[in-house]
C-alpha cells in the first residue's frame, strides 16, 4: 500500500472513530445526529465566488473544532469531576451529574422541530453561545456568599442547563453542517479535520492536567477550577465567532417539520431496527453503571495526578487512532455486526482491570489503555455502520433520533442507578480478604453486564454482512486463513453523509 493510500485510509478511519463518541457537540470532528429534515446531499457550490466562500466556512470550521477542543478541556467530563470532588459531591451526585447529557437526549425530536422552524444557523449561534457561556456562575462561585450546599446546587443547575442547551445546539449545528459541506468533498474534509480535532484535544488535555496539579491545593477548591471555566467561557465566545464566518447555503425558504411524537415508535415496528435498538439499550445501561465512574476513581481513590490522569486518557485515544485503520479493513471484510460481537465481549473484560490498580501499583493502567484503546476503537467503527445498515433511507433520521434518545436515557438511568448503590455501600470494606471499594462493585457489576449484553449482538441481522450467530462462527470468521480469498461485502460502507446514532462508552 502506498504511502498516501494508507495516509487516505487513516484519515478514513479517524472521521469514522471520532463520529462514535457518546455526546456529540459543535466542535466535533464529524457531524452526526441530524435534525430529521437535514439535507445531507450539498452539491458543490458552482462559481469562483460560491468556491471561495465554501474555502473561507471550511478553514472557519476546522479552527472551530480546535477551539472547541480547549472548551472541552476546561469545562468537560474531567474537569467536571475535579469540582464534584472539590465541592465534596457524593458518588450518587456524580453519577447524576455526569449521566444529565444523556438524560437531555429526550429533547431530541423538539430540537429537530426548533431547528427547522428557526433554521439551523440561526438556532446553532444562538444556543452554542448560551451553551458554552453557562459556566460563568463557576467562575464565580468562590466568592459568591454560598453554603457547601448552595455551591453543590451551582455545579449540577449548571451542568444541567449546559446538557440541555448542547443537545439542541448540536442538532441545528450537524443540520448546518450536512448543507454546508459537499458530499463530493466530506470524507477529505472531515478526515482532514479529525486529525487536526485530535491533535488538538490531546494538547488540551495534557495543558488543563498540568495547570490542575500546579494549582493544586491540599484541601479545598483549586483557584485553576475558576480559571480554567473562564477559559472554557472565552473559548466558547471565539468558536461562535468562528462559526458565525461560516455560511449558510440552503434556501431561505425550506419545508418545516412537524413535531410527531409518534415516529419515536417506527424501529419498535421493525424487526431488525428492534434487535439493534435492544442491544444498544441494554449495552449502554452495562456500561452507563461504571462509565461515570473511572475519572472519579483514578482521582480520588488512586491519588493519581490530573497530568498523570490525562496521559493516561491521552494513550487509550492514541491507540484508537492506531488501531482504527486494522478495524476497518476487518469490517469491510466481515461486516459490522461480528466486530460488534468480538469487541463488546472484549470489553466487558475491561472494567474487572480496575480491581488491581492500588495508589502504589498503577501498572495495570497500562494494560487497560492498550485493550481499552483497541476494543473501543473498533467497536466504535462498528457501530457506526451498524444502525445505518438495519435502518431504511426513509425516515432514517427518525430511526437514528429514537436510538439516539432510547440509549441515551438508558445510560442516564444506570449512571444515576450506580451512584445510589455506590452510595448504598461502604467506601470501603473488606470481602474475602480483599480490600474493596465501593466504586469497585460498580466496575464489577459492569463488566459482567457487558458480557451479558454483548450476547444480544448475536440476534443482530446486518444485511449483507457476514452475519454470525454463535461464538463459533464468530472464532472461525475471524481467523485468518491462507490463501483464502477476501470476503466482499455486497452492502456499501457508511457515507459521511448519513447520520448516526449516540453511543455511550465507559
Amino acid at each position: 500500500m502506498s504511502l498516501a493510500r494508507l495516509h487516505r485510509h487513516v484519515l478514513r478511519s479517524l472521521t469514522s472513530l471520532s463520529s462514535a463518541v457518546p455526546i456529540f457537540r459543535p466542535g466535533s470532528a464529524t457531524p452526526l445526529l441530524g435534525a430529521p429534515t437535514a439535507s445531507t446531499t450539498a452539491a458543490a457550490p458552482p462559481g469562483h465566488a460560491e468556491r471561495r466562500t465554501l474555502r473561507g466556512s471550511l478553514k472557519a470550521s476546522v479552527a472551530e473544532g480546535i477551539v472547541a477542543e480547549v472548551f472541552t478541556a476546561c469545562a468537560g467530563a474531567t474537569a467536571l469531576t475535579a469540582w464534584a470532588l472539590a465541592l465534596k459531591l457524593g458518588p450518587f451526585l456524580v453519577g447524576v451529574m455526569t449521566a444529565l447529557p444523556f438524560f437531555a437526549q429526550f429533547i431530541q425530536f423538539p430540537a429537530a422541530w426548533l431547528t427547522s422552524t428557526l433554521g439551523h444557523r440561526k438556532v446553532a449561534l444562538a444556543v452554542v453561545l448560551l451553551s458554552r457561556q453557562v459556566m460563568w456562575p463557576l467562575v464565580l462561585l468562590p466568592w459568591l456568599p454560598l453554603s457547601l450546599e448552595g455551591q453543590q446546587r451551582v455545579l449540577v443547575t449548571v451542568a444541567a442547563v449546559s446538557a440541555v442547551l448542547s443537545v439542541v445546539g448540536n442538532n441545528a449545528w450537524v443540520a448546518w453542517m450536512g448543507e454546508l459541506v459537499p458530499e463530493s468533498i466530506r470524507g477529505r474534509f472531515f478526515g482532514r479535520r479529525t486529525a487536526l480535532c485530535t491533535l488538538g484535544n490531546m494538547v488540551a488535555s495534557l495543558t488543563t492536567g498540568v495547570v490542575m496539579d500546579r494549582l493544586r491545593p491540599t484541601e479545598g477548591l483549586s483557584p485553576a477550577l475558576p480559571l480554567l471555566a473562564a477559559i472554557a467561557c472565552v473559548a466558547g465566545a471565539v468558536c461562535t465567532l468562528l462559526m458565525a464566518r461560516q455560511h449558510d447555503p440552503s434556501p431561505p425558504h425550506r419545508e418545516k417539520a412537524k413535531l410527531d411524537f409518534r415516529v419515536a415508535l417506527l424501529p419498535l415496528k421493525d424487526d431488525r431496527a428492534r434487535r439493534v435498538l435492544v442491544y444498544q439499550m441494554v449495552w449502554n445501561a452495562a456500561v452507563g453503571l461504571s462509565a461515570p465512574f473511572f475519572t472519579f476513581y483514578m482521582l480520588n481513590n488512586l491519588k493519581m495526578s490530573f497530568l498523570l490522569m490525562s496521559v493516561q486518557l491521552a494513550a487509550v485515544a492514541a491507540v484508537r487512532m492506531l488501531s482504527a485503520p486494522l478495524w476497518g479493513k476487518l469490517i469491510d471484510r466481515l461486516g459490522a455486526q461480528p466486530v460488534v460481537m468480538l469487541c463488546s465481549l472484549g470489553i466487558g473484560f475491561l472494567p474487572l482491570v480496575w480491581l488491581f490498580p492500588s495508589p502504589s501499583f498503577l501498572w495495570p493502567l497500562v494494560a487497560d489503555a492498550l485493550l481499552a484503546g483497541v476494543l473501543w476503537g473498533g467497536h466504535n467503527l462498528a457501530i457506526f455502520a451498524l444502525p445505518l445498515a438495519v435502518a431504511p433511507r426513509k425516515g432514517r433520521p427518525f430511526y437514528l433520533a429514537a436510538f439516539s434518545t432510547a440509549g441515551g436515557l438508558s445510560y442516564a438511568l444506570a449512571s444515576s442507578l450506580g451512584g445510589g448503590l455506590a452510595s448504598l455501600l461502604p467506601t470501603e470494606f473488606t470481602l474475602g480478604g480483599h480490600l474493596w471499594a465501593n466504586l469497585q462493585v460498580l466496575f464489577l457489576l459492569s463488566g459482567l453486564a457487558r458480557m451479558a449484553a454483548a450476547f444480544l449482538a448475536l440476534r443482530i441481522i446486518e444485511p449483507g454482512a457476514r452475519t454470525v450467530g454463535s461464538l463459533g462462527e464468530l472464532v472461525a470468521l475471524v481467523r485468518p486463513k491462507r490463501d483464502a480469498p477476501a470476503l466482499e461485502r455486497t452492502r456499501p460502507g457508511p457515507s459521511l453523509a448519513e447520520p448516526v446514532p449516540v453511543r455511550a462508552e465507559g
